[in-house]
């Protein structure tokens, strides 16, 4: 599912574990755990609840060797790819390398040519990718002296600094990524880099900061750069649970209409005309749709100024009336529903559909 409006740069693809990266692959959506990466059970479970949520990737954190030896038990008890991610120590990922499915490295704190080199030599041995995370508040000293302050043009210069090593060593399975905290410099670098390498790019507002405001910063900054067709992967970076990372990045694309996955709600702000509370009710049913991973699209219509004209384009819609309220299924007029069972009953014919269109889907691959 990609917008008609959208041209996307075509990237050379590069395996995370299953998962495809780059070229017509899909936008993956990533995550990464805030949990103790010691805590082998805690990094688990929440993995699974990232899983769970459509994160495709997951990113843990990998600071010595005591979590090098967790991060192995965790990837064998897990069933999604996990990139490690490795600051400062480069033995570090020498240790993971042959467990992880991809290798993170930051080149404003790994150290010199040699060190990266061996990185290559356990990547390429392996067979798995490098992720080079380049940020603006750890950029190398002599960029940080040169430019006075971080900005897009040092952002990409770290980043072909890096680049040029890479090709040294003939090493093309990798993807970029440029972050800083601010919209502006992040968009520009990553246009920039864009138009230099043919990599995957991860992107990302880095440090976007709590849930709301952060929510807001990131789908204006990656929702400019995928709307431009840049941008292979995501990682939306809130003060958060993580599981909202992966909540918010999926909403992110389906907005666009790059790709969706689980409900779609239309819903109409709601004002004195409504006649049933649209917010209750668009609140409770997305708690009881987080299961659904099946697209969908559900119209949640308050008065009948709107509520025809949605319902009919959605699969299920809603549009509020009095006495009765019209629910629509496929666009036609389906049975008036009271406000009394509004939420049971569109819950129901949701996942009646859902158990259709599955019964269909099995009969004509059989």
């Amino acid at each position: 599912m990609m917008s008609d409006w959208i041209h996307r740069k075509k990237t050379k693809p590069i395996n995370v574990g299953e998962v495809l990266v780059g070229g017509d692959n899909p936008i993956s959506v990533q995550s990464m755990t805030n949990t103790n990466t010691c805590d082998v059970m805690s990094t688990v479970k929440q993995i699974n609840l990232l899983k769970a949520a459509g994160a495709d990737i997951v990113r843990v954190s990998v600071p010595g060797f005591d979590e090098a030896s967790a991060f192995k038990e965790i990837r064998n008890a897990v069933n999604i790819p996990l990139v490690a991610d490795i600051h400062f120590d480069y033995k570090i990922a020498l240790e993971v390398a042959d467990t992880a499915d991809c290798l993170r490295i930051n080149p404003g704190n790994i150290g010199k040519e040699s060190k990266v080199q061996e990185v290559i030599s356990a990547a390429n041995h392996n067979n798995i990718p490098i992720r080079v995370g380049v940020n603006a508040g750890s950029l190398e000293k002599d960029l940080q002296k040169k430019y006075g302050e971080p900005n897009a043009d040092a952002l990409v210069e770290s980043a072909l600094r890096h680049v040029e090593i890479l090709d040294k060593y003939n090493f093309e399975n990798y993807k970029m990524s440029l972050k800083a905290s601010n919209i502006e410099m992040t968009v520009e670098a990553y246009r920039k880099i864009s138009n230099i390498i043919s990599q995957p790019l991860h992107l990302g507002i880095t440090e976007a900061g709590s849930f709301r405001a952060g929510t807001v910063k990131s789908s204006i900054g990656v929702g400019m750069l995928l709307s431009e067709g840049i941008g292979d992967t995501i990682r939306i970076s809130l003060a958060s649970d993580p599981v909202d990372e992966i909540k918010v990045g999926w909403d992110i694309l389906k907005s666009l209409n790059i790709r969706s996955r689980g409900v779609k709600i239309i819903a109409c702000p709601s004002c004195s005309r409504q006649n049933f509370n649209v917010i209750d009710v668009v609140n409770e049913l997305e708690d009881r749709f987080e299961d659904i991973s099946e697209d969908i699209e559900v119209a949640i219509i308050g008065c009948y100024v709107n509520g025809p004209g949605e319902s009919k384009a959605a699969d299920i819609g809603i549009t509020g009336a009095n006495p009765n309220n019209l629910l629509y299924v496929d666009g036609s007029p389906d049975k008036k529903i009271s406000n009394d069972n509004l939420v049971q009953e569109i819950e129901e014919k949701v996942r009646e559909k859902l158990s259709l269109r599955n019964s269909k889907n099995i009969i004509a691959r059989s």
